[in-house]
């Protein structure tokens, strides 16, 4: 019983750390799970993919609201990030725990980086007759009362990039919005509110179509599952409150410490494991 109140606490401090600094829950589930209750690697992925699905949608609804989140564009490239993330969820099943665990700490320490960069902010014009143009790829926001209209670009290049992100929130079970705001910033030069609010959008999706694949094989174990989920839900909603007034700069920079000694810590225990 007191190991599912600490599994409990803990799950709200990742819900609360992930919500303010936009890595999501899952990035200290994992090394929580994993690390501080020596819970199999892939039954502590199923665990996050759970959460990550649970703090997707909360957040998600009220971006749509908001008229930030593009749905077409979204469910465009939910295409590519469920063919991902099914692909990810059986190579999962076909690897070793320690070179998952491998993997997982560097996708961390890449997305730690991507975190603290500055991100561009972009507003491109709709082009006649591009690929853009006619799948409809371009919408509007609201910005300080003003409403600005945008167009994606480079779609093929954000396509793929999309299905790599979905491949790797598939097989580590994290949310890998780092790596679709990536896609949608820098390659497809969509406008950072849109592309952060989209991404959050796609996210539950995308563990959704791997979280049935953990499922089916029996690695989703309730007794694991159901203090995190709850625990992440609750530390998220203190999260976006706390967002309103607080000051992230700091926690973002003392966040990316603590995520790189885990990560480097996850990657010594698993190639030491790995030849031993």
């Amino acid at each position: 019983m007191s190991e599912i109140i600490i599994l409990f606490l803990g799950a709200i401090s990742a819900g609360l750390l992930g919500s303010l600094t936009g890595l999501g829950g899952g990035v200290i589930i994992i090394p929580l799970l994993t690390l501080g209750f020596g819970v199999p690697m892939h039954y502590a992925i199923g665990a996050s993919l759970i959460s990550v699905i649970g703090t997707s949608s909360g957040a998600a609804v009220a971006f749509v609201k908001e008229g930030f989140t593009n749905m077409r564009i979204g469910m465009f490239l939910e295409i590519a990030t469920t063919a991902g993330a099914i692909i990810g969820a059986l190579v999962s099943g076909m690897l070793n725990p320690n070179t998952i665990g491998i993997i997982f700490a560097s996708i961390l320490l890449l997305t730690v980086i991507l975190n603290l960069k500055g991100k561009p902010d972009h507003q491109e014009p709709v082009i006649k007759g591009s690929l853009e143009d006619k799948l409809k790829l371009f919408g509007t926001f609201p910005d300080k009362g003003v409403i600005k209209s945008y167009s994606a670009r480079n779609t093929v290049p954000g396509f793929l990039m999309m299905m790599f992100a979905g491949a790797m929130s598939g097989l580590l079970g994290i949310g890998s919005g780092a790596l679709k705001v990536l896609a949608m910033d820098n390659m497809m030069k969509l406008p950072f509110k849109v592309s952060t609010t989209t991404s959050n959008f796609m996210i539950g999706v995308t563990a959704v179509a791997s979280a049935l694949i953990y499922f089916q094989r029996g690695e989703i174990i309730p007794a694991i599952v159901a203090p995190v989920l709850i625990g992440v839900v609750v530390g998220s909603v203190i999260g976006s409150k706390t967002l309103m007034v607080s000051k992230t700069k700091k926690l973002k920079t003392f966040f990316a410490i603590v995520i790189t000694i885990l990560s480097v810590y996850m990657m010594y225990k698993g190639i030491t494991k790995s030849f031993s």
